[in-house]
């Protein structure tokens, strides 16, 4: 990828969630309600079906239904970015999904790492993002490897990033970086400078990403205070200084993680504070108490204060 034209894609991403009925299935209206809330709050994109999306609790037939629901919507905010979700373990269905998404006119894809089979070497990551690659990208398309070893138990290697960039140097861009790893983040930018499209996925970590050449962030946090990431990122392009906006979020961020996992926080918190829909969540994921959320809605809040 031409970082010239990575350029175009950075900025301020929601890791959104997904509305769902209560039967479990897709609120496809419902996605509209969601981008619409979020490109109306300084959002430059969103990421669909990621952690935060519940991307691995929905079928592939679900998935699709889902990334066709947002390309539609997305008619009615047309410069506001999509990059969807589609790894899962299976190459071939994420070769499936990956392509589906590319052919509804996502801007990128987001990719896990097959992550059932955790002791895995640098050359079977490659092969398997290779034949991704190989088969479902178009020539302009972009692929982000999603690096949260976290969740996933495996991640990326400074190594296998440059492997795969030097191999698909116009499709492979870079990495969502879920690590929340500060040393990982300052190696990223000593090792590929701006060679590499870099979203960091950590709130606290959102300036110092961004002063080791970071392109912007996808964060849970930025589906209730994307205005807040919107004025750091704003503040970064000028040269405005912006310590206290980076400690404001990270107090916000330590008050959410208090509560994991952030899917059904976020989806009442969203109803709460924002009066969106309260969408339910699929098991094995279960709803909060709504004194729960009172409580945590004030001292998020107070955090802001």
């Amino acid at each position: 990828m031409n970082m010239a034209n990575a350029q175009t894609l950075s900025g301020v991403y929601a890791a959104a969630v997904t509305p769902i009925h209560s039967d479990g299935s897709p609120d496809l209206e419902g996605i509209e309600t969601l981008l619409e809330y979020l490109a109306k709050r300084g959002c430059h994109g969103v990421l669909i079906l990621g952690t935060t999306g519940e991307g691995p609790s929905f079928s592939p037939l679900e998935r699709a239904q889902i990334f066709k629901a947002a390309a539609s919507a997305r008619q009615f905010h047309p410069l506001l970015r999509l990059f969807a979700g589609t790894g899962t373990p299976s190459l071939d269905e994420t070769i499936h999904l990956t392509r589906l998404a590319f052919n509804l006119g996502f801007d990128g894809t987001v990719v896990l790492p097959p992550y059932y089979f955790r002791k895995v070497s640098d050359d079977g990551l490659f092969a398997w993002f290779d034949s991704l690659i190989e088969q479902a990208v178009p020539s302009d398309g972009v692929v982000l490897g999603y690096h949260i070893p976290p969740i996933t138990g495996i991640g990326f290697s400074l190594d296998l990033l440059s492997r795969l960039k030097d191999a698909h140097p116009d499709c492979f861009a870079g990495i969502k970086d879920s690590s929340g790893d500060q040393e990982f983040a300052r190696q990223l930018g000593q090792r590929f400078g701006n060679d590499l499209f870099v979203l960091t996925g950590n709130d606290r970590l959102f300036s110092l990403a961004l002063q080791a050449n970071a392109s912007g962030c996808i964060t849970a946090m930025a589906n209730l205070l994307s205005p807040a990431l919107r004025q750091l990122w704003d503040a970064h392009q000028s040269g405005a200084p912006y310590t206290s906006l980076q400690e404001n979020l990270s107090t916000a961020r330590s008050v959410l993680d208090r509560y994991p996992p952030m899917p059904p926080l976020l989806k009442a918190l969203l109803h709460t504070l924002h009066n969106l829909p309260l969408w339910p969540v699929k098991p094995p994921l279960m709803p909060l108490s709504e004194d729960l959320i009172d409580s945590i809605s004030i001292a998020l809040e107070s955090s802001r204060s």
